[in-house]
């Protein structure tokens, strides 16, 4: 699907799937026991939660077969080091509020899932030098996470992931009374994304909430090696299912996903931003399709593939980046979630 013909017929889905919408009395017990199967959404310059666009987009996600979003506004800090930490200029309260409120539209289950960003680096590098840092800190996620928490109940927002990926940070003690206290703001279903299965087997608060979150960016090897691809995947998937086995909770993923691009298997996590390669759509698709085929298990109860964008022209046949618009992953979900293969949308690899 071109950038140029996806835009005329998305608002009559967009018409559509709101219409439909609207014959729903309440939200069922069966939706929410539903799989958390859909996207990562993330904020395009230009087209916030609440624009006409970015309704364009989420319902593009639901044409394509998301059952659920994840929602992500982000915390800032200006390094590693650093225990001042507060909500960034990307997400503000109205704007979660109006992400939150388009997705239910559609008829989307909601996670608000807060990341970290630290110029430079990433959230599992986040530790303090002092206690009194690492306290402080704390103070400052929580009161962040208190306010998102807020927002996700009075919005009623299906999950919320009180952290992402601070390997650094999952085995301090903090950790038990930030869930007591989001416990007493928030009744819907909270999870913690760990970061990969290494992190996932060391956190002790598991029974605590009510998912194992995880994120999936393991090095998959060569670009060619596909039988390698599934060792690797097999391998770690049997891991979370033991996890599953030994502590009573099913599994979100809360990520998985691969850039466009030459290169893109042996560092799946690997941003655009870090290296400039040519585009390889083709590889995003076949990995893609390997992993929803090994996650096809009673253990996992979600999968969250990252990225879509707001902006419904993202993505593309050049494009390098994550999301999978516009591009063969786009179809290979599609075939998976729904069970049926829309030929006029991108071709299948």
């Amino acid at each position: 699907m071109s950038h140029s013909s996806s835009w005329p017929i998305l608002p009559l889905a967009l018409a559509a799937a709101i219409g439909a919408y609207t014959c729903l009395t309440a939200r069922t017990v069966a939706a929410l026991d539903a799989p958390f199967d859909g996207f990562n959404i993330v904020v395009s310059p230009g087209h916030p939660f609440g624009s006409s666009s970015a309704n364009v987009a989420l319902a593009n996600a639901k044409l394509v077969g998301a059952r659920a979003v994840a929602i992500v506004p982000f915390l800032w800090q200006l390094n590693p080091t650093s225990p001042d930490i507060a909500r960034g200029r990307d997400m503000d309260d109205d704007e979660l509020r109006a992400a939150i409120h388009s997705a239910h539209a559609i008829g989307l289950t909601v996670l608000v899932k807060p990341h970290v960003w630290v110029p430079g680096n990433w959230a599992g590098t986040v530790v303090m030098k002092t206690e009194p840092a690492w306290q402080k800190w704390f103070a400052n996620y929580r009161r962040e996470i208190d306010r998102i928490a807020y927002i996700a109940a009075e919005e009623k927002a299906e999950a919320l992931v009180i952290g992402t990926e601070l390997g650094e940070t999952s085995q301090r003690p903090e950790w038990n009374d930030l869930i007591r206290d989001t416990r007493d703001i928030y009744s819907g279903r909270l999870l913690y994304v760990a970061h990969g299965v290494e992190e996932a087997e060391k956190i002790t608060f598991w029974g605590k909430l009510d998912h194992i979150g995880v994120s999936l960016y393991p090095p998959l090897g060569s670009d060619c090696d596909r039988d390698g691809w599934r060792i690797t995947m097999r391998t770690a998937v049997d891991r979370l299912d033991a996890l599953a086995a030994r502590t009573g909770k099913s599994i979100i993923v809360g990520e998985v996903g691969l850039r466009s691009a030459h290169g893109a298997a042996e560092r799946p996590w690997e941003s655009a931003e870090e290296r400039a390669t040519t585009p390889d759509p083709v590889m995003q698709a076949e990995v893609l399709s390997d992993w929803l085929a090994v996650l096809h298990r009673p253990s996992i109860h979600g999968v969250l593939i990252w990225r879509w964008f707001t902006d419904p022209g993202a993505g593309g046949m050049d494009d390098t980046d994550f999301t999978v618009q516009n591009k063969p992953a786009e179809h290979v979900l599609m075939c998976d979630w729904t069970r049926t293969c829309d030929t006029d949308r991108v071709a299948s690899p």
